[in-house]
This record gives structure tokens, sequence and C-alpha cells, in this order.
């Protein structure tokens, strides 16, 4: 496989330092936190999965590793968490070996206060460091939402562990799009009082990302982390680290992101979108597509952002018979 002349540096790993990280048992993890993955109320039956937890710089975070075979790795977004991959988790870790993550202020991991460690660069850190811990190998990578960006960045740090790719209602690109009404929770204060102190984001999303009614052990899954002004602090911060023009933080981050996406044109990839989808909308899926012309395609005309929730039953046959024929390239 070849790159284009002037993507030629990404031929090789792209070069950035990975966090090492420890892998945790239950004794070395805050009392606080065992006892927060422990109450599930609500959604207990649906979540039934074993928590795991890995340290990286001195912050902790949880993940769920079920089933054995070829790894699947499962990126979330905003404002969610591991639990939206619930039902993939058990469906499909009877095949393969399915891990999914919580990002640092995100479901069961810990929630430090420090706004400076949820940046897109940091994120990405994080899992690459995951995924060096747990020495992954032939990954197939599944992202939703924010999980584009982290993940397809994790991707282009090491690009030898990666082989297939399960992207939906997310971007890895940059884009001058953003809805209105997330785009109100950017205003100085305004947005902070509103997504911290109220939860507007996360409750709005349980009516606003998925088209058709959720479950009551869905709302109860989907909110659980986020119950209190410390607890959404992630949330909010990712709403702010969008990155619209060249002064952000995390636009050179994304940049990055972008131009590695480019190796990967050959590689097999499965496009699940939710059409209905007010914020990554069809022409994100439009992106995709362009960027890479040999993707498989799944359109859900019916869908919203939360297509996992709104179309799983549609879903899931399609992931299977991707991870069964799609073939990586030889490298």
């Amino acid at each position: 496989m070849s790159c284009l002349p002037s993507l030629c540096s990404y031929c090789s790993e792209m070069p950035s330092v990975i966090p090492s990280a420890s892998l945790l048992s239950p004794d070395k993890v805050d009392s606080a936190l065992l006892s927060k993955s422990q109450q599930r109320n609500g959604f207990s039956d649906e979540y039934p999965f074993t928590s795991r937890w890995f340290s990286t710089e001195g912050h902790v975070q949880h993940y769920v590793d079920e089933g054995s075979g070829p790894v699947l790795l499962m990126v979330h977004g905003n404002p969610t968490w591991s639990f939206a991959w619930r039902r993939l988790v058990t469906e499909l870790s009877s095949q393969y070996r399915v891990i999914a993550i919580d990002h640092l202020g995100c479901g069961f991991s810990s929630k430090p206060q420090s706004r400076e460690l949820y940046t897109l660069e940091n994120h990405i850190r994080r899992l690459s460091a995951l995924v060096e811990a747990l020495d992954l190998k032939d990954i197939t990578l599944f992202c939703h939402d924010w999980g584009g960006a982290i993940g397809m960045g994790c991707a282009g740090r090491m690009p030898s562990r990666f082989q297939r790719f399960v992207l939906m209602n997310t971007a890895a690109f940059r884009s001058q799009a953003i809805p209105r009404r997330i785009a109100v929770c950017r205003i100085p204060m305004l947005g902070q009082w509103g997504v911290q102190q109220l939860n507007l984001f996360a409750t709005a999303a349980i009516y606003m990302a998925a088209e058709k009614r959720l479950s009551a052990s869905a709302r109860a899954g989907l909110l659980a982390p986020y119950d209190s002004y410390e607890s959404r602090i992630a949330v909010h911060q990712f709403v702010q680290d969008i990155p619209l023009d060249p002064r952000h933080p995390s636009y050179e981050t994304l940049k990055d992101v972008e131009l590695s996406l480019s190796r990967f044109q050959h590689h097999p990839m499965l496009l699940i979108w939710g059409m209905k989808d007010w914020c990554f909308t069809p022409a994100f899926f439009e992106e995709f597509r362009r960027r890479f012309p040999q993707a498989q395609l799944l359109p859900i005309a019916d869908a919203g952002h939360y297509v996992f929730e709104d179309a799983h039953d549609q879903m899931l046959p399609a992931i299977r018979q991707f991870l069964q024929v799609s073939t990586p390239p030889v490298m």
C-alpha cells in the first residue's frame, strides 16, 4: 500500500509519545469508583459486564473486556459511555474479544476537575495507552460521535495495530458545521450552567438523539454516570473542545487525525448511518464516502444520532457479515 507523496510522513507510525498504563485489580481502585460501578440501578440486566480499570498519567479509567477471539475495540462519544455498546458487547462477545472504554470523565471512569485534561489530544493519548497496555493487535475499531476523532486518532498513531473500521454517525476531519442547539452550549457561563448544573445536554440527548422512544433501562443507563455537577465535567468539555477554527487548541490535533485517514483507504470499512441525525448529518456520511469510496454502506433512513438504539436489529446482521467476510489488506 502506498500513500500520496504529500502524506508520506504518515507511512510510518505518527510520532507521538504514548503514555504508559497500568492495568488495575479491583483492590487498587478507589472505593468510590468501585461503588459507583456496582450501582447499576435500572439497567443491571442490560449491562452485566465485569468492570475493569487502568491507570495512565495518574488518572483511572474504566473499560469492559468480554469474550475472546479477534479484537473489537469500541469508542463512544458524548454524552454516552460504554453502555451505548452494551448490545453489541453481549451479542458479539461469543465470537470476539470486545473491549469498550469509558473516556476520562465518562461512565465509570474517574472525573477529575482539571479542564485541560479533556482535550482531543489527551483522549487519544489515553486510548492509545490502553491499546498498548493490552497489546491489542488486528483491531476492528468501532466509533460513534467523538469516538471517531479519538479512535481514528489512535489508529493513526499506531496503524499496524488496526485492520478494520466500523464508523457510525461520527467525524474524524475538520468541519464548520455545528448545530445551533450545541452552539448554545458553548456560550460562556450559560453553557456550563446548563450542561453541568442542569444536566441539559445529557438529558436532552435522551429525547433528541434517538428517533424511537428509549426504554426506561436505556434512559437510566445513559444518564447514570452524570448525576452531579462534578460528574458532568467531560460532557461540558467535549462541547467546548469542538475545534472550529485554527486558533482552537484542538485544531491541529484534528488536522493530524484527518491527514492520517488516507493511510486506511484500502482497509475494510463499514459506514453505518442514522440519516435523521441532526448533529452528524448525512453530509458527514457523504464526506466519509468520498474519502473511503470502497467502504460498505448501511444508511438507515429512519434512525437518528443514537443509531445503536434506533436500529440495532438492522446493524447487527450487517456487522456480523462485515466481520466474517472482510479481509484486511496485506501490509
